[in-house]
């Protein structure tokens, strides 16, 4: 099986997620990307072996840096370099046989630069619902599996519950 790499141009996530764009609207540009970060995260646990988030320095400037945190990798772009070039870039590294590299972006010129280099690309609107089935299922397996927990085991077989049925049904006079 290919290892999977989630490449995510943050700042394209942040204007297309409804929640996130809230919060940028309202200045709340840090929380947005924290929260952009968790959600990722919870994610990376049920889709992707590697996600890697970048962020353009457009924002802030002077943080250039990479760093681990919630278990995924966070890149902050030089000053005069854009997120786009720089996933453009990583996305030709990381390509390989044993790799599936895809690209999260709405930017279309980006998506095609991505797709001529062989790496799958899925829109920010895509992801948002890719992530929020997700979560759907996995809400769903976990209620299956604290019912299957919380049912009793019934120590008695199918023929003893008839027979008990039936002297019930005696001593009940039916």
């Amino acid at each position: 099986m290919k290892h999977q790499v989630l490449i995510v141009d943050a700042y394209n996530m942040i204007g297309h997620w409804p929640e996130l764009e809230k919060l940028k609207k309202k200045d709340e540009l840090a929380l947005a990307r924290d929260e952009l970060l968790q959600i990722l995260s919870r994610y990376h646990k049920q889709a992707y072996d590697e996600i890697i988030v970048v962020f353009d320095a457009m924002f802030v400037p002077g943080m250039t840096r990479s760093y681990k945190q919630y278990n995924l990798e966070v890149v902050w772009t030089d000053e005069g370099q854009t997120a786009d070039t720089y996933i453009e870039s990583l996305a030709g590294r990381l390509m390989n046989p044993l790799t599936l590299v895809t690209v999260a972006t709405s930017d279309q010129a980006e998506q095609w630069v991505i797709f001529s280099q062989g790496a799958l690309r899925k829109p920010a609107w895509e992801l948002y619902q890719d992530i929020k089935r997700a979560n759907k299922e996995n809400s769903v397996a976990a209620k299956v599996y604290q019912d299957q927990a919380s049912v009793r085991q019934n120590p008695w077989g199918d023929d003893q519950l008839d027979k008990l049925g039936k002297l019930r049904d005696e001593l009940m006079g039916k």
